[in-house]
Parts: C-alpha cells; structure tokens; sequence
C-alpha cells in the first residue's frame, strides 16, 4: 500500500475531531477550506516564507496565518524582543504596562484617522468595539456592511451563517455592494436616519473605482452616521498607513488586526478623539487587552514596517508575481477560467466555472496539485517581508504543472476523475 503524502495530517484530524469541532479553532484554516483527503491538514513549524506539514512535508506558505504574518514566521528582531519581555518583565499584570501607550503612539503616528487607541485580540474585538462605540455616540442602532468583519451577532446575521443569531439582531444590519454606490444611497434612504454606522474592507478582491470611497464619506457626512474602515487586512499592508493613506480617504474610526503583530494575538480600534472618548461610557474591556507579548510583538512589527518601507517592498515583489501569472494564463490560454485581481501585496486567482465544472471543483483539483508542488495557497497571494523572487518563481513554476494537469483533464472532460479528495462547499458569501 503506497503511503499518503497526509497520514500523519488524517490520522491526526480524526483525533481533533474528538474534542474539537471541525479539528480547528478556526473556519479559514479547517476541511471547510482545505479538501479534505489531497490537503496538509496541520502544520508543525514555520521560518521565514517556509512552513513544514506534521508529515515533514515543506511548502512555500502564501496563506501565513490569513494574513497575520506580515514579516515572516519567527523573524528574529520582533520574536527577541517578545522572549526579553517574557524572561526580565513579564507578561500580564495589574496594573497597565507602559507597552500599551507605547503602541498606541506608534499607531496614531502611522494611522492617518488615529489620534486615540484601544487594544483587542481579534479582529472581531475591533470591529464589534466600532460598531457598540458608533451605536452610542449617534444614538442609533441600524448599520450598513460591506465586506466580512467577524463572527459576532451583529454582523454574521448578515449572511448566511446566521444560525443563532436573533431575527431582531438580524433586521439591524443592512448589505450593500462595493462600488455600488446606489447600493449604499438606498440603505440611507429607506432607514428614516437610523444608520449609526457605515463599515466596509476599503479594498478586497477590488480596487475603489469612481471615487467610491469617497462618495461613501460624503454619504456619512450628509446622514450624521460614523464611517468605519475594516482595516484587519489592509491595515500596515497597503502602506504604512493603510489603504486610508493609499487612497486618501480619511475614516472616523478604523480597525486593524493582523497586519500588526506578525502572528501574536493583537487588534486595535482607533479614530477620532471625539468618538473614542465614548469608551469611557461604553463597555469595551479585556484582562488581556494589555498583555505585554503581544504589544511587544506589535510595537517591533510597526517600527520594522516604518523603518524599511515593508509595504512597497513587498509591493515590487507582488507586481513581479502578477505579472508572471498573468503571462502564464495567457500563454497557456486559460483565460476563460482564471484571472488575477487584488493589490500586489494580497491577490487573488479568480476562477470561474467552466464547461460542466464549478469553480470549487476547479479550486479543488488546483490546490490538490499546487499543495504536491510544494506550494501552500488556498487561491490568494498573502505576501510576507520573507518571501524572494526565487519563492515567486517556485509558485509560478507549481501553477505551470497544476494548471497542464488541470487543462488536461478540463479538455478531456474527466477533472474529477483525477482529483482524490472532497470537493469544497461554499461556507458563505461575503460580497
């Protein structure tokens, strides 16, 4: 009997599923997005741009953590400072540690929105905070969403994975479209002044067209609601000071998350003082918001990012990625069923379904292959301050051979016939 690339990773998840739901703490990193059967299922350590499976297996990893790892698995300078922090100070204490106005400062100096700072673990705790914060100075409780931001009530009523979350939570919370401004209009005009909060990702799998962002301040302005920028992802990503700064579209309060610390648990709500001072009423409170690690983690991560430029550096490097993906498309005339979208530093292959296939079957058949190939990708480019043009090259080379299989059994109307595991299903849909 040939042995598994995964039978430690199987053999381990049948063991996971005993006391944890799904095997993981996570939906993102679960069988709900890895095919279960051709997929690593756990990873036992990473360095740099590399990670290795708990069956040895090593990849070039282009998930890092959905987006946390921003410089790169154990890089030195940010993990030195934690382990000093941990042996000579300590890790929680009970009274507030100088770390947390540290941090703080950094943030407001960075983040053009910032000028007061509250920390979270999770990018929920941020956005959950903006939205209670909001609700309370405009004494309002409606809100309009666009984009994904967290598994509380008040957002995840609003979409399909709604189980347990009361209709009348539900009713408060409105969708509308990126780039569809109309969509947004519409929401003001039907809510008789009721919307307290308007949140979206300022960029996603899309670039802003039309002066969007914009026009969405404008709409805020007019109808006395608080503009929230969901900036989890793009947040020390798009530029030093986010896509607020890329695009010069300045929110009333912002959240960020896993740009921040490189791997350690940190978020952040910030904005204006005016607004923020609201929390002196409301109650957003944590034993952990100032743990020491990861405030130290975040305060070494930011002065690397505005000291070396992290951003543009690993903008040049994702331009360098898109372009030859794009060629490789090109030539090997698979434009019908991919495309490329998103910023350099955070891109997606954007697949669509073909002849009698699906776009998840499609996924699923892809990742099978890139994951032999050695490459880690769930379909996005999550670039790292760690990864060279030799790791771009190596993706690029493992979409050659992924994509000829592919095309081979596309062409021959036989796909699954070649795929050996179970075919991904939907989870939700955010936009």
């Amino acid at each position: 009997m040939i042995k598994s690339r995964y039978e430690k990773s199987n053999t381990y998840l049948n063991r996971a599923l005993k006391v944890i739901p799904l095997g993981s703490q996570t939906f993102s990193k679960s069988i709900t997005q890895y095919p279960y059967g051709v997929s690593p299922l756990f990873i036992e350590k990473g360095e740099g741009a590399l990670v290795w499976d708990i069956d040895g297996n090593q990849y070039v990893d282009f998930v890092n953590a959905l987006l946390c790892v921003n410089l790169g698995y154990r890089y030195k300078k940010v993990d030195e400072a934690v382990v000093k922090q941990l042996s000579e100070r300590g890790v929680s204490f009970s009274l507030p540690h100088r770390i947390e106005t540290l941090v703080a400062e950094k943030i407001v100096e960075l983040v053009p929105c910032a000028e007061k700072v509250r920390f979270g673990k999770n990018g929920t705790d941020a956005t959950s905070a903006a939205i209670r914060l909001s609700r309370a100075y405009t004494r309002r409780e409606h809100v309009a969403v666009c984009g994904y931001h967290g598994w509380q009530d008040w957002y995840i009523g609003s979409t399909t994975k709604n189980e347990g979350v009361p209709h009348s939570t539900r009713k408060l919370t409105h969708k509308f479209e990126f780039n569809n401004i109309e969509s947004l209009e519409k929401i003001f005009s039907e809510s008789n002044g009721e919307i307290a909060a308007v949140i979206l990702e300022p960029m996603n799998v899309s670039y802003p067209k039309d002066n969007f962002l914009q026009k969405v301040k404008d709409l805020c302005v007019k109808n006395g609601a608080v503009l929230v920028f969901d900036e989890t992802i793009t947040g020390f990503r798009f530029s030093r000071g986010g896509a607020q700064e890329l695009f010069g579209v300045i929110p009333d309060l912002t959240t960020l998350g896993k740009g921040m610390g490189n791997g350690y648990p940190i978020s952040a709500i910030c904005g204006k003082s005016e607004i923020m001072n609201k929390m002196e009423d409301i109650f957003f409170s944590g034993t952990f918001g100032g743990e020491t690690l990861s405030l130290v983690a975040s305060y070494e991560t930011l002065k690397i990012i505005q000291e070396e430029n992290v951003p543009e550096k690993i903008k040049e490097l994702g331009l360098y990625l898109i372009d030859k993906l794009e060629s490789l498309i090109k030539e090997l005339k698979l434009g019908e069923v991919f495309s490329v979208s998103g910023h350099p530093v955070w891109s997606f292959l954007v697949i669509k379904d073909y002849k009698a296939y699906t776009n998840l079957e499609i996924k699923s058949f892809l990742m099978q292959e890139m994951f032999k190939r050695g490459i880690l990708s769930i379909g996005t480019h999550n670039l790292s301050y760690s990864h060279r043009r030799e790791h771009v090259d190596s993706l690029i080379e493992a979409y050659r051979g992924a994509f000829f299989e592919l095309s081979k059994g596309l062409n021959g109307d036989d796909l699954m016939k070649f795929f050996n595991g179970k075919v991904l299903e939907p989870l939700f849909k955010v936009r």
